[in-house]
């Protein structure tokens, strides 16, 4: 049985914690949260209001999951590796390459098990599709198509009115949402990415293009009926539920609950008129080593599905939707069906189609084994995929294509 401590129990470090208690091969034997009512979803364990206090304890663990908010990660990552920690650690690793470096560093000298979440990697679709393209069944990959749609909600919820929303509180766009896809391209290919340019801003969400009449809030919006963002359409059809997006709002999940968040809190707020600063839509475009290509396409507004993806190669392409995967042969000119579908949708809510139980299982099997095998990206590669989103960043900003220096596997 793992023992595991939590440092930060919200949304995702508690999804995480669960899913590894449910497995049976864990139990949650600490939990670090400035929130008594997030502690509280872990009764048992000894708890703790900062990381700190459990830092300067002897060891209480044999793994440790950190899921702060992402501008607080360096420190319990570099401190907790110190200590000898095995650690799971939400995605992206910090808000500043130096910081990345630091973390990666530590973890290195430790000889701990690390991974950082980049759940798509561990999806039944991934697998599926990572074996077709190792098997050569399409040939030398030439070229990738590769769509994120966020969700025109989700982009509401995370990025215009939640903890994502601005770049100096928590991150750019592309770091906080897409390292996840950027990692995923990586992971594919097998190759790194050599040069980099991209496009994009915030386009919608701002004050101009609130619509005559709006409130400030959506509940006492006379055009709330026909906004598509309304945070009462979002939110109150989910009154009773205990996941999220709705247990990021409040702890008390009822209709009365839910109402007073959305009178107080940030959720309730108009999204013309927030002070959030993150794109809505961006276009990347990278080569790889060797020549290939890949074009990456973010954009908010989208219902919330799963990735889109084509594959071109020199001897067939696949194109998938995270359901399933159409590969076709130009030799034969056959095509072949592989469904993938997962038990959950591609969103926190749904498990990012069983890639964030996936992700648990590698780990555990990792630290109780001390096989780093399960773990798919070592700290390196994962450093390499936080470095195309800097670099992609830098030529959104300053228009011009940027080069990254090889980073050592």
């Amino acid at each position: 049985m793992v023992t595991l401590a939590v440092v930060g129990a919200g949304s995702r470090g508690t999804g995480y914690a669960r899913h590894a208690v449910d497995s049976g091969r864990a139990r949650v034997v600490a939990v670090a949260d400035p929130l008594d009512s997030r502690r509280e979803r872990f009764p048992e364990a000894a708890q703790y209001a900062d990381w700190r206090e459990l830092a300067a304890l002897p060891r209480q663990a044999d793994a440790l999951i950190i899921a702060t908010q992402d501008r607080d990660h360096v420190e319990p990552a570099v401190r907790f590796a110190e200590l000898g920690y095995d650690i799971l650690l939400e995605k992206p690793m910090a808000v500043s390459e130096d910081d990345c470096r630091a973390i990666v560093a530590a973890a290195e000298r430790s000889g701990a098990v690390f991974a950082v979440c980049h759940v798509l990697r561990y999806t039944p679709y991934t697998r599926a599709l990572k074996a077709l393209l190792d098997a050569g069944r399409i040939g030398e990959i030439v070229s990738i198509q590769h769509l994120e749609p966020v969700g025109w909600w989700h982009q509401a919820h995370s990025y215009v009115r939640g903890n994502w929303r601005r770049t100096d509180e928590s991150t750019f766009m592309l770091l906080a949402k897409s390292c996840h896809d950027l990692d995923w391209l990586v992971h594919l290919t097998g190759k790194q990415v050599t040069r980099v340019s991209s496009f994009g801003g915030l386009q919608h969400f701002r004050p101009e293009n609130r619509p005559a009449g709006a409130a400030d809030r959506c509940l006492d919006c006379a055009v709330e009926p026909g906004c598509p963002y309304s945070a009462k359409r979002i939110y109150l059809p989910l009154t009773g539920r205990t996941v999220w997006p709705l247990s990021v709002l409040t702890d008390d999940v009822t209709e009365e609950g839910v109402l007073a968040a959305l009178r107080t809190g940030p959720y309730g707020r108009c999204v013309y008129a927030c002070d959030n600063d993150v794109v809505d839509h961006q276009v990347v475009n990278m080569e790889f080593e060797g020549g290939a290509t890949a074009s990456f396409t973010m954009t908010a507004f989208t219902p919330s599905l799963h990735r889109q993806t084509r594959i071109f190669g020199t001897r067939g392409w696949i194109e998938g939707d995270g359901d399933r995967l159409n590969v076709v042969d130009f030799v034969t000119g056959r095509s072949e069906t592989v469904e993938t579908r997962p038990t959950g949708d591609a969103t926190a809510r749904g498990g990012h189609g069983g890639g964030d139980e996936a992700l648990v299982e590698a780990f555990l099997t990792a630290v109780a084994t001390r096989d780093r095998a399960p773990i798919l990206s070592s700290p390196a590669e994962s450093l390499h995929s936080h470095l195309i989103a800097w670099a992609a960043e830098r030529s959104r900003l300053h228009g011009e294509t940027v080069s990254l220096e090889e980073t050592p596997r």
